[in-house]
């Protein structure tokens, strides 16, 4: 049936070529003129789209990185920081302890020679008593022994030259 069509109508076939490949032009020209501006448009625009989210992208990608080094170094800066906050606290507590050394020693050397000092005068005072004493003692001696009394003059001279008898 296909080859009796065929031969019937040879001609049907290449006019409906003619007119079928007529119309595909003719469509064709039709997009050109009012389709193809705006699809051509939309294409440029998604890919000028496309780009622009790319630049946005590598801008963004460039700013994080400068963040990350930002923060890198501020957090570098802040253990430096912590060392230095750390070195400068045990400088002060070594200066401190160094201070409250000196202070310790000093009261220690006031307190020594406070006590010497209270020892000096406690001897001096013992002596003086002790030498009372021994002049009391002395006189009653010689008044036994020489059994008269002594005046206070040959009294101060007894006790001085016993005194000096018992310093050698």
């Amino acid at each position: 049936m296909l080859t009796t069509l065929l031969e019937t109508a040879p001609n049907t076939v290449l006019g409906n070529i003619i007119v079928v490949s007529g119309a595909f032009i003719i469509l064709l020209l039709l997009i050109r003129k009012f389709a193809w501006g705006a699809i051509t448009g939309i294409f440029e625009e998604r890919a000028n789209k496309i780009s622009n989210d790319i630049t946005t992208a590598e801008l963004s990608k460039k700013e994080a990185e400068t963040l990350l080094a930002q923060r890198e170094a501020e957090l570098a800066g802040s253990k430096e920081e912590a060392a230095n906050i750390i070195q400068t606290a045990n400088d002060t507590a070594k200066q401190n302890r160094a201070n409250i050394l000196a202070l310790a020693n000093e009261e220690a050397a006031n307190v020594k020679k406070r006590a010497q000092e209270d020892i000096e005068q406690e001897r001096k005072e013992a002596l003086s008593s002790v030498k009372g004493d021994v002049a009391d003692i002395s006189v009653q001696i010689a008044e036994k022994l020489i059994g008269q009394s002594l005046d206070a003059q040959a009294q101060s001279e007894l006790i001085d030259s016993y005194i000096a008898k018992l310093g050698e």
